[in-house]
């Protein structure tokens, strides 16, 4: 299975360790956590479910190409890292 990430900064908010879940895409990957941690996708998808500006998903080490549909591949060894960016000043 997938493992997902979530960077530290989103750790602060709410809890969301590294998991497996079972998925496809990363469409998949994410709602699987998502339906363990309902809170968690408004901090990561817009309204229209696609991901928010700040949000960046890394597979194996590559930002994903799909921003709006999420269907780039994870195979069942990937690594999935869920980042978002910092800002201030």
């Amino acid at each position: 299975m997938p493992r997902v990430t979530f960077t530290p900064n989103l750790k602060k908010h709410l809890d969301c360790p590294p998991s497996d879940m079972d998925g496809a895409t990363v469409r998949e990957t994410l709602d699987a956590v998502f339906a363990e941690n309902t809170r968690l996708r408004g901090y990561i998808l817009d309204d229209q479910s696609r991901l928010r500006k700040h949000v960046m998903v890394f597979i194996d080490n590559e930002a994903i190409k799909d921003r709006v549909q999420l269907t780039d591949v994870v195979t069942a060894e990937s690594e999935v890292y869920v980042m978002q960016a910092l800002s201030g000043g």
